[in-house]
């Protein structure tokens, strides 16, 4: 699923088996392990891995929180113990050796609304700013509220978000995604008491309905699909759900790829590059590591026309857009350090501040961007729900094992006469044969074939050296004959 702003690819997502997002599936666990000095349990949602669950991610309920419960210390032993059944949501998916992260606090969401299980209240999308229009749209949604609770003998309506999405609403759409939302949960209700173990109760939407409903706006132009399947999927559900973008989906039945079409293979391609050229001659370079992000702007080829600091201040301009774009497109999220080159000007920074900050603010996830720090870094963070796009499409190296780098041969052969030293002290041997790449063989029988014979007359067994095509750079074996 790409998405192409004035003809450039901004986000990407992609969903295969073994990376299909779990945010958003609500689970029937079980707690297998309570750690008090974590404040935290590990819950068994029949993953490979125990999921987290964390006690600041435990939700009271309504009259706990009347009661002012929340105001007072909270401990995981008190609220959870272990073997106890419970129902919660994926509100990040495994990263890494982490297994995903829980809430109990369910929410479900539709075109205009999210509905919370546990919640009493009616909330309005901060980005909705017209009072009247605020004051409206909870008007309809109380009144529907009110007439489900008169029609139940225990009404157990929940509480509400009208999402940003809601702005100019009618209250037919309104009432149709809140009777969704009510038949929705009531079948998640029915589904928990049915299930005696653990598993999924709830799966969110696949990628592309998803997209439909979460991501669109009032800014989409044309939705195209090759998938003729999904076409009628999208279709289909669009006219159940949001009727008002059926005229933006299309199918596309032509030969050439769509992807091609947009050159989003090759886009995809650079995505992957640590070096990120920009259109001056400048670059940024992108690192990506389990606990953090560093990025790291420099001029390269481009020279400027006045002065240094004017072409330091171009520069770090232009990379405060090229890197907002490239968190979208790489997925990157977590702690992001990024290494502006140094600016005299007080002013040059702070419009360099506000550009990185304007061109996030089209940014699907939350960010927060911090003041410059003493040593002229800008630290940021970006919400990470799912894997960013190297994790999905790449996997370590199995040459240098995800380091990055290989041990040159010079320091691969030191480290066999050391190994063949070893080898000749413990054990009584006639001869020895050494196996490596060739790369290695070709060093030893030249550029130190002089410590090699001797080492030969030192230990005083003779070295004989064979190549091995399929053998990695820093692989080698010593065979005793």
């Amino acid at each position: 699923m790409a998405y192409i702003e004035n003809g450039v690819l901004q986000e990407i997502n992609i969903e295969r088996a073994r990376s299909r997002g779990m945010v958003g599936n609500i689970y029937q666990g079980r707690v297998s392990r309570v750690l008090p000095g974590m404040e935290a349990a590990f819950v068994d949602i029949g993953l490979d891995r125990a999921a987290f669950l964390h006690v600041s991610d435990i939700e009271l309920k309504p009259e706990e929180k009347e009661t002012g419960v929340e105001s007072r210390p909270r401990l995981i032993y008190d609220l959870l113990r272990t073997g106890q059944n419970l129902m919660v949501q994926v509100i990040k998916d495994p990263l890494g050796s982490k297994g995903a992260r829980l809430t109990t606090e369910i929410t479900i969401p539709s075109r205009y609304l999210v509905y919370v299980p546990n919640g009493r209240n009616i909330g309005v999308s901060s980005r909705i700013e017209d009072a009247s229009e605020r004051e409206r749209l909870k008007g309809i949604l109380t009144q529907f509220m009110v007439e489900s609770r008169s029609q139940q003998v225990e009404p157990e309506i929940g509480g509400f978000i009208l999402r940003t999405a809601a702005e100019g609403a009618d209250a037919d759409s309104l009432r149709q995604d809140y009777e969704f939302l009510c038949r929705l949960w009531t079948g998640v209700q029915d589904r928990q008491l049915d299930e005696s173990g653990i598993g999924l109760i709830l799966e969110d939407l696949p990628i592309a309905l998803r997209a439909l409903r979460d991501v669109l706006g009032g800014s989409v132009e044309k939705i195209r699909i090759d998938s003729r399947e999904t076409y009628h999927r999208a279709v289909q559900f669009a006219q159940e759900m949001v009727p008002d973008i059926l005229p933006m989906i299309e199918h596309y039945p032509g030969e050439r790829p769509l992807f091609d079409m947009h050159n989003i293979e090759q886009e995809v391609a650079s995505a992957l590059d640590r070096r990120v050229p920009l259109k001056s001659g400048g670059y940024i370079i992108i690192d990506q590591t389990e606990a953090m992000t560093t990025i790291d702007i420099n001029t390269g080829g481009f020279v400027g026309s006045k002065n240094l600091e004017e072409t330091i201040f171009k520069t770090n301009l232009e990379a405060s857009s090229a890197i907002a774009r490239q968190l979208r497109l790489r997925n990157l999220g977590g702690i992001i350090i990024i290494d502006f080159i140094d600016m005299i000007e007080q002013e040059h920074r702070a419009v360099v501040q506000e550009t990185l900050k304007r061109a996030l603010e089209n940014d699907h996830a939350r960010t927060k961007v911090c003041e410059v720090s003493s040593l002229g870094l800008v630290e940021m963070t970006r919400k990470r729900t799912r894997e960013s796009l190297e994790h999905i499409l790449c996997e370590p190296c199995p040459t240098c094992a995800g380091r990055g780098t290989v041990k040159t041969a010079e320091t691969v052969c030191y480290e066999i006469f050391r190994e063949v030293t070893r080898e000749a002290r413990q054990y009584n041997a006639k001869q020895m044969l050494v196996i490596a790449a060739s790369a290695v063989v070709d060093r030893l029988r030249e550029e130190d074939s002089t410590s090699l014979a001797e080492l030969q007359e030192f230990i005083g067994v003779p070295l004989k050296l064979q190549t091995d095509v399929h053998y990695l750079p820093e692989q080698y074996d010593i065979v005793l004959m």
